[in-house]
């Protein structure tokens, strides 16, 4: 993150605010496009009590957990000015280097809400447009027959031109969504101003007395009140891009007001006239207003869509960065922009499995059942981690750091509970989705574990290497630069090569390619050398990069060069191992993730492409691994 993200000046801070609200805010502020109306279609009868009721929980839930936990508390949780899950575990794990069973923790706690994330970014675009376009039946009910046909072409251009990156459609969010929240709050006034009374909901009193009245059915509402915070953690995951203190300010200077009026308009609308309930966000605006409207709310609703898909692209680089994830095809849509990325086999299985939800589902009401599950449990993640960073790192007290985990925890855990009655109705998808997503993370992370031990366990010393192979090599020109996991000794691939060819060139480089638990790596600190052997001919090079930087092998040989090393670019080879994986009958990994791991392994993206390394220098050799 720039340092102007970090301490802008106030023209900056405006600049960067009103990129957040473009961005940040989309899934959030597209809520009130269903969120109450869901609340009392769980069987809520619609008066003044419960109306006030239902508000109150609506304030007091954004007010705790938005506001407090995330934009107070959790925000402070930053990895070098970086947000999210991804960067919530790198930070979680750096205080418990010396904790092996706690750093598993950490990594399994982090992956089941990594996991969700994604489950959420299948349905978000799903209910988001589907609500907007639906809003055709409250103006002319006669086009119900349009709103499917419609949704899947507005989702399916969204997907269609993520190849060409967000940036130039970025320069359009701020200011559509700074009208949406202008709007929605200037709806919301007019209808408060018609009935006043609503505004006695802030009181705490009216929500818990709802919840002690309607007993266990209390659960059914908190499971729809959680609609109103679907898209809280953008505000942690988007923090490196336009820092703490814009995000703040936007919040608190816009965002979060716009919301609270508009919702508290929507409950005066419905006091007055209870039939509004059928769509009482449509509801608020005049007669004349209600296909700007639409058009308005379709932008707003393919915008929060958009955020959600580019932050399903980062967390897979980011995985993928970090050895949580196989190696995908990731292209950079942007010059400028180092987190503008494309994950293409991610964006089209987020299109079909969101057009599948569409079609399957039917309507945004039979959405929500699916809605809210698998973002609580990503919450309580959140919640843990931040309270491992909280003793681990912030070194707070017991007292202190218990009474956030028991707090938050509480009030994560009871969402999660109210959205557990929505499984058999379809909350059972996002758990599915996590649960796939999660055995396959897992198989990988085993798999690659294994692979490592392999290659440790079988590694050979440089100076032992040099001296078996004294005299019965031939020397020939040039650098050979071998690419490899391990850490320490002499690579397999290089060995290979060896064996078969009794050739051996005059510079050695062993390289290696570091991911770190920060997410950028400052450019002085990226190359580390080590020499071996009597002749200066054998180099160690570790290459190290943030979870948040994508690998080049070219920029490596620059540094090396920099770095002193006699290197001649046109006379260079590359060597890397393909390994072809079989297993041993005893081996380890259990024999239904054998197939899987063999699968993902043999499938995962070339590293020619991956890390950059030029095509037309390089020699893939083949080795057998039996794990």
């Amino acid at each position: 993150m720039s340092s102007n993200a970090k301490n802008p000046s106030k023209d900056q801070l405006n600049k960067l605010a009103l990129g957040a609200i473009g961005v940040v805010f989309g899934d959030i502020g597209t809520s009130p496009l269903y969120a109450l109306k869901e609340i009392f279609l769980t069987g809520l009868s619609i008066d003044n009590p419960h109306v006030l009721g239902a508000l109150s929980l609506i304030f007091w839930t954004i007010t705790l957990v938005v506001t407090i936990k995330y934009a107070i508390f959790i925000m402070r949780a930053d990895n070098k000015g970086e947000g999210g899950i991804m960067a919530l575990i790198a930070l979680a794990i750096q205080g418990s280097k010396d904790n092996p069973s706690q750093m598993r923790f950490i990594v399994t706690t982090g992956l089941i809400g990594a996991v969700l994330f994604y489950g959420d970014s299948i349905i978000t675009p799903a209910i988001s447009v589907l609500s907007a376009v639906e809003g055709l039946e409250t103006i002319a009910p006669s086009l119900n027959r349009y709103v499917l046909p419609i949704t899947i072409a507005v989702l399916g251009g969204l997907f269609m031109i993520q190849a060409k990156g967000s940036g130039k459609m970025g320069k359009l969010f701020a200011p559509i969504m700074c009208i949406w929240f202008v709007l929605l709050a200037a709806l919301g006034i007019v209808n408060i101003l018609k009935e006043p009374n609503v505004l006695l909901a802030i009181n705490p009193y009216y929500g818990a007395q709802l919840l002690a009245e309607t007993g266990l059915h209390g659960f059914l509402i908190m499971g729809a009140v959680v609609l109103t915070i679907t898209g809280a953690e953008a505000l942690y995951a988007d923090m490196g891009h336009f820092g703490l203190k814009p995000i703040r300010y936007a919040w608190f200077g816009l965002v979060f007001p716009a919301l609270l009026l508009n919702y508290f308009g929507q409950g005066a609308l419905l006091i007055s006239n209870p039939e509004a309930i059928q769509n009482p966000f449509y509801l608020l605006a005049p007669t004349w207003a209600l296909y700007p409207l639409l058009i308005l709310s379709t932008l707003a609703t393919v915008i929060a869509s958009q955020a959600v898909i580019s932050g399903a692209f980062s967390m897979t680089r980011q995985a993928i960065q970090l050895g949580y994830c196989p190696r995908m095809t990731v292209l950079h849509t942007s010059g400028e922009e180092i987190g503008q990325v494309y994950v293409p086999a991610i964006n089209w299985l987020l299109m079909v499995a969101v057009f599948i939800l569409v079609v399957s589902f039917g309507s945004s009401t039979a959405l929500a059942s699916a809605y809210g599950l698998a973002v609580t449990i990503t919450m309580i993640s959140t919640t843990l981690l931040a309270f491992i960073v909280i003793q681990e790192s912030w070194k707070w007290n017991t007292y202190k750091s218990v009474t956030f985990l028991s707090v938050f925890l509480t009030i994560d855990a009871t969402f999660m509970f109210a959205n557990s009655f929505k499984i058999h109705k379809g909350g059972w998808l996002p758990l599915l989705i996590g649960i796939v997503l999660f055995l396959i993370l897992t198989t990988w992370i085993k798999g690659r574990s294994l692979l490592s031990d392999y290659m440790n366990e079988r590694r050979m010393l440089f100076e032992e290497f040099e001296e078996q192979q004294k005299d019965k090599l031939v020397k020939v020109p040039g650098t050979a630069i071998y690419l490899t996991r391990s850490l320490h000794g002499v690579p397999q691939v290089m060995m290979q090569n060896l064996s078969h060819n009794h050739v051996i060139h005059e510079r050695i480089i062993v390289l290696s390619i570091m991911t770190t638990n920060e997410p950028f790596v400052e450019e002085e600190k990226r190359l580390k050398i080590r020499v071996f052997g009597e002749n200066n001919g054998f180099y160690r090079v570790k290459l190290y990069y943030g979870f948040k930087e994508s690998a080049d092998v070219r920029r490596a040989i620059e540094l090396c060069i920099q770095e002193g090393l006699n290197i001649d670019t046109k006379d260079t080879s590359f060597f890397i191992g393909s390994e072809k994986i079989s297993f041993r009958n005893k081996s380890p990994l259990p024999k239904w993730r054998r197939p899987l791991f063999r699968y993902l392994f043999h499938n995962s993206s070339s590293a020619i492409e991956f890390f950059k390394i030029p095509v037309d220098q390089i020699m893939e050799l083949g080795i057998r691994i039996e794990l």
